[in-house]
């Protein structure tokens, strides 16, 4: 089979589990609805420079990821498909990258296996049917790292590579810049701290030579002035300055609601990457390729292993998708062990299975027992005594039918047909049925309970301000922080300017009704105000209406 069959097999699969049903779910508080209603708010400000969030200016990310859902807004409408596609598009991309790296570096084989390992692992996946920025992001990096080592060998003849220094150099500064430009300076400061420790590992010999890294620097440098240049102009150095600020805060606190205990992201790479997970495990030691390159590329991967992993360790602010870049040297370090057994260089030994025995099987234990507690749902409501909005939120009426469960089934059918594969040495159908089975877990879990967790979460709000589109008042929320009261009532800019001053929406000389969210333990913070009427709550939201003064 060629290449280019292969390319387009892999595109035609990832197109089957990434582009359907990516509406099928509300948009999640707080960074999916967040960032598309960025986007949304481009559209309706049609000003495609500066970032906006209820109309106000926007300075803690980048445009990059903004413009790509715009794109997708613009072709398919404002909604949840549109702010998730440009991520399934990067899952379709990333797919065929990994295949031909791996190709290149070791074989066909190895291309398909990091390819299938990134596919069939749960956050990998799952990442590639959001709305968040990461997976653009992280891909932006991995190339620049790519084509930065590739850079390194052409200099040192570590293998033989066609393409010119400067091409090379060039290539991983523009993909360097384009993930600044999608998330900010960490898109600089990732590959700069594994560029350091390879210098440190060199016993601080210079590899790559001061000008070669300030020509790539100055590349890099250029591609965010595309956006950043055009942006001080037109509106001043507020932006760079208060971004500064920004990332500097959000290194050193925790952002609010995004703390978390010091061994957080390993837990999150352990369970959230499985299967892939456990095999990477054994790529870390004892595994040294048969060619000089592979091995110096396996050293870079452990590298940004290490340096995403412990980077986001210190950082204070504790949330599930940054350390996602790891995904990357993660799923190649799996795929190098899934290709030492399949050549029986290394034996499927007791750890192996017993890892992916045991996170299996609290996959298949957590979707078996999840509808039985939907079922009897008083049973737990207990645990929550003390907390009036979960009480609440299990108030909420959902259809639990019984066949949720076939996700567990699936998972816990797919460890036996994997344990009998690798006891009868079919290792390659085995390796197939584990990740195939992985993908296919992943999408019955978001069908069978994502719409049903929603419904207990976040739902009653987002319904109540659906109704709100098309009508002119204000909407706001009161004693937590949502996104959901901006892009769901699909507000349009205001007239007044007064809009973003609580205390004259709730006791001042208003032009339009305000429509006020709260949640159960907050409604007594409203109840006071004598000229604001309670008009209705669900599972654990509140709703208020101010009307304006009679004039």
């Amino acid at each position: 089979m060629q290449n280019r069959t292969i390319i387009l097999l892999i595109l035609g699969v990832a197109a089957l589990f990434f582009l359907p049903f990516l509406g099928g779910v509300h948009l999640f508080d707080w960074d999916e609805i967040n960032f598309a209603e960025i986007s949304r708010e481009m559209i309706v400000l049609e000003d495609y420079l500066r970032l906006h969030i209820n109309f106000q200016p926007f300075w803690e990310k980048p445009p990059l990821f903004f413009w790509l859902q715009v794109l997708a807004m613009k072709a398919f409408g404002i909604g949840e498909y549109a702010a998730r596609l440009p991520n399934a598009i990067a899952g379709m991309v990333s797919l065929v990258v990994l295949f031909l790296i791996g190709n290149r570096l070791f074989n066909r084989r190895f291309g398909l296996l990091w390819a299938l390992a990134y596919f069939g692992s749960v956050l990998p996946h799952l990442y590639f049917k959001s709305g968040i920025i990461d997976p653009w992001f992280n891909l932006f990096i991995f190339l620049g790292m790519y084509f930065f080592i590739l850079f390194y060998w052409r200099r040192k003849e570590i293998t033989q590579v066609k393409e010119h220094k400067g091409l090379l150099l060039f290539l991983s500064g523009v993909f360097i810049g384009l993930a600044i430009l999608t998330k900010g300076p960490v898109g600089y400061l990732i590959p700069l701290l594994a560029w350091g420790v390879y210098w440190i590992m060199k016993k601080f010999r210079f590899y790559v030579s001061i000008p070669q890294f300030v020509i790539l620097t100055l590349v890099a440098i250029g591609i965010t002035l595309f956006w950043f240049g055009p942006e001080t102009i037109k509106n001043g150095t507020w932006f760079v300055e208060t971004f500064t600020t920004y990332q500097i805060r959000l290194f050193s606190t925790q952002d609010a609601g995004h703390g978390g205990f010091p061994g957080y992201h390993f837990v999150v790479l352990l369970l959230g990457c499985f299967p892939a997970s456990v095999f990477a495990i054994r790529g870390f030691y004892k595994m040294k390729p048969d060619m000089a390159h592979q091995q110096n590329f396996r050293t870079w991967m452990i590298i940004l292993f290490w340096v995403v992993l412990i980077l986001f360790t210190i950082v204070q602010s504790k949330i599930v998708h940054y350390s996602s870049l790891a995904y990357f040297p993660l799923t190649f370090l799996a795929a190098l062990t899934l290709d030492r057994l399949i050549d029986k260089k290394i034996a499927f030994g007791v750890g192996l299975k017993a890892g992916l025995f045991v996170i299996g099987s609290l996959y298949g234990l957590i979707t078996l027992v999840l509808p039985f507690i939907g079922r009897n749902i008083e049973a737990i409501k207990p645990l929550f005594s003390n907390d009036p909005f979960a009480m609440a939120n299990l108030e909420a009426h959902v259809n639990w039918t019984g066949w949720e469960a076939l996700p567990g089934v699936l998972i816990s059918g797919t460890l036996i047909w994997f344990g009998y594969f690798v006891k009868k040495d079919k290792i390659v159908r085995g390796i197939t049925v584990l990740f195939v089975s992985t993908a296919i877990f992943v999408n019955l879990t978001l069908i069978f309970f994502i719409a049903r967790i929603e419904m207990y979460s976040q739902h009653a709000a987002i319904e109540f301000c659906e109704n709100l589109q098309g009508k002119d008042c204000y909407v706001i929320t009161s004693g937590y922080k949502s996104y959901v009261q901006y892009f769901y009532p699909r507000i349009q800019p205001y007239e007044n300017n007064k809009y973003t001053e609580k205390k004259w929406l709730l006791t001042g000389d208003i032009d339009k009704e305000v429509y006020i969210l709260t949640k159960v333990h907050r409604a007594h913070e409203l109840d006071k105000y004598k000229d604001i009427e309670r008009i209705g709550s669900r599972n654990g939201f509140v709703f208020f209406r101010r009307n304006p003064p009679s004039r």
